[in-house]
């Protein structure tokens, strides 16, 4: 597993998460940000791109994952925002109560271990007035695709650095207490199992 995670699931996730349904998700959200940012799972960069360099001020990024992180170069060399990472999960993060003026979220919260502990610590680090913007994929409404979810993250995970496909989004920020400000949902474009969609923003 040590090939694997280190050359081809790093290339297979920055694919998955760049294909045209998916950038168009975060077109709906990321050009929202403002002020100082705090992105969970930066990833490979693919959020860069949609950051207003007139409102966003400093982006700290959150990824546990070296590989990964090594793959976002050219995107962070192509922003003009000055960006820090730190080389975490997000359950514990290392910063003081009320100091970002926005949280991004993006295609995160299947991945992450405790996602309710990650979602306190985003809310924690929240300046007051301020939003978590996300989109993510999630649980579908139809029984029948929920079922295949359900099986498919049986082994899913194993392949693709701990994704869950079948995850309650709404439930999750709910169990965290947060507030949804918006909240829209479908299916974007492909396998119905990892199509579901959730986007907007709480607090």
């Amino acid at each position: 597993m040590g090939f694997y995670n280190r050359f081809i699931m790093p290339r297979m996730i920055n694919c998955a998460c760049g294909t045209k349904p998916i950038r168009k998700q975060r077109e709906k959200v990321v050009p929202k940000a403002e002020g100082v940012v705090l992105e969970i799972g930066i990833g490979s960069g693919h959020n860069l791109p949609y950051y207003n360099p007139d409102k966003v001020s400093k982006i700290i990024g959150v990824d546990p994952d070296d590989h990964i992180w090594k793959r976002s170069k050219k995107r962070r060399e192509a922003c003009p925002i000055p960006i820090e990472r730190m080389g975490l999960s997000g359950e514990e993060i290392p910063m003081d109560s009320d100091m970002v003026d926005c949280v991004v979220c993006t295609y995160t919260l299947c991945t992450i271990p405790d996602p309710v502990k990650a979602l306190h610590e985003m809310r924690r680090i929240l300046k007051p007035g301020g939003e978590i913007l996300f989109t993510e994929h999630g649980k579908a409404p139809d029984e029948a695709v929920y079922k295949k979810q359900v099986k498919m993250d049986r082994w899913w995970g194993k392949i693709s650095g701990g994704c869950h496909t079948s995850r309650d989004i709404p439930g999750l920020f709910h169990e965290a207490g947060l507030k949804m400000n918006t909240l829209d949902e479908m299916y974007v474009p492909g396998p119905k199992t990892l199509g579901y969609n959730y986007w907007g923003s709480a607090a």
